[in-house]
């Protein structure tokens, strides 16, 4: 289903791609991530190679119930 250059990526990266692949808007991405800041769960940083995108990283691990 997915070819080799896929499954070599982390895991961060390929839960992105599975949730752009659901369709989910835009706008309810953005602010599922404004949530997560806000709770102190991931943080943000600037992508060093391409300055106009952001990488997202957890701060606390969590267990969802």
């Amino acid at each position: 289903m997915y070819n080799d250059k896929f499954l070599r990526l982390p895991c961060s990266a390929k839960l992105v791609y599975k949730i752009n692949e659901t369709g989910l808007p835009d706008r309810t991405i953005r602010e599922a991530i404004r949530k997560l800041k806000e709770e102190g769960l991931i943080q943000t940083r600037i992508c060093l190679d391409d300055t106009r995108s952001r990488v997202y990283i957890i701060t606390e691990c969590f267990k969802i119930e």
